[in-house]
């Protein structure tokens, strides 16, 4: 049987048919709307994307993760319960951080005046401030991934992101 007469008997015009870029173009769009519409983007995580993504400016520094206690350290026989000891170095910054199940403090060093975020899920933490030695306290252990964003004078440091 000739293809041409089976695509006659079908009624169908290959010239009229959508070309295959338009059309996943359209199904895309199609899917977009039923996504929005059945399974929407909660507002905290859209919020969470756009936050995520205003770190990723040229003036932030990353502070990258240069000892951790779970990885770096000995084992003591017998310590159970030991707090997990995190070190992050940017330039000349460096943050001590000690994290327990009650929450995390930490030092920055040389000692100066910075503003902490713990980044953390769907909300951001309370901002913290340094005392004049550099140390800072959050009363809350984060739950998931976190990282802080250090804000001193003119500069800004993040975080490795890390998990608990």
């Amino acid at each position: 049987m000739n293809d041409d007469l089976g695509d006659d008997v079908l009624g169908v015009d290959e010239e009229a048919l959508p070309d295959e870029e338009f059309a996943l173009e359209l199904l895309e769009e199609e899917l977009r709307q039923a996504t929005a519409i059945l399974d929407p983007v909660p507002a905290a995580l859209r919020q969470n994307a756009v936050e995520a993504f205003a770190l990723h400016d040229l003036d932030s520094r990353i502070a990258e993760l240069t000892f951790d206690s779970v990885v770096d350290a000995l084992p003591v026989r017998g310590a159970t319960g030991a707090p997990r000891m995190l070190t992050f170095h940017a330039g000349e910054v460096t943050v001590d951080v000690e994290l327990t199940p009650q929450g995390l403090m930490g030092q920055v060093l040389p000692p100066q005046s910075a503003r902490i975020e713990v980044l953390s899920g769907p909300q951001a933490g309370s901002p913290l401030t340094t005392d004049d030695m550099g140390r800072f306290t959050y009363e809350t252990s984060p739950s998931g991934p976190f990282a802080l964003r250090l804000r001193t004078g003119d500069e800004v440091i993040v975080t490795d992101w890390l998990t608990v």
